[in-house]
């Protein structure tokens, strides 16, 4: 019988392990630290949700230091922002008295205005571009990896989001105007 080289796994048998890894982590209890003290009477799906809210809203928040920082990207990050908006609602639990992602706050005024998340915002337009697109890159990537732990609706949705992040991603990362 002729010898044969072991096979290698696929990277899609690979990213699903790793995706399924990550699933378990959240139904066995692993936990970020934002939810310690959870309450086990509040469901997965619940905190799922109220985790991808505030996700949301750092990310807004990091839209709105961007723009701020650098008015005349405004116009530009407005229809992206209210995708965001839009995503935070419609995965925001149903409470009455839930967050407000629609809500603007101001990241301040000047080139090192601070954002919410991931520091100051560059001062050059060009990398304030590149670090929003940073920012969306990575919360795109963690809600590919949380879809695979969330129940069937909340799945789709995070799935969803996720892949409105990536397009994000291109269109922050592209020259407005230029042909692909």
């Amino acid at each position: 019988m002729p010898w044969t080289p072991p096979s290698r796994p696929s990277r899609r048998s690979l990213l699903a392990g790793a995706a399924g890894a990550a699933g378990a982590a959240l139904l066995t209890g692993c936990t970020d630290g934002r939810s310690a003290d959870a309450d086990p009477a509040i469901s997965l799906e619940r905190r799922m949700r109220e985790a991808a809210v505030r996700d949301s809203a750092r990310l807004l928040e990091r839209y709105d230091a961007t723009a701020a920082a650098h008015p005349d990207l405004a116009a530009r990050l407005a229809p992206l922002r209210a995708a965001v908006a839009a995503h935070a609602t419609a995965l925001s639990p149903a409470a009455p008295g839930g967050p407000s992602p629609s809500a603007s706050p101001s990241g301040g005024t000047g080139a090192a205005a601070p954002s919410a998340s991931g520091g100051p915002v560059p001062p050059k337009p060009a990398e304030a571009l590149t670090a929003l697109a940073d920012a969306e890159r990575s919360l795109s990537e963690a809600r590919t990896i949380d879809l695979a732990g969330a129940p069937g609706e909340l799945a789709r949705m995070l799935a969803s989001v996720a892949a409105c992040g990536a397009v994000h991603v291109h269109l922050l990362t592209s020259t407005p105007g230029a042909k692909p």
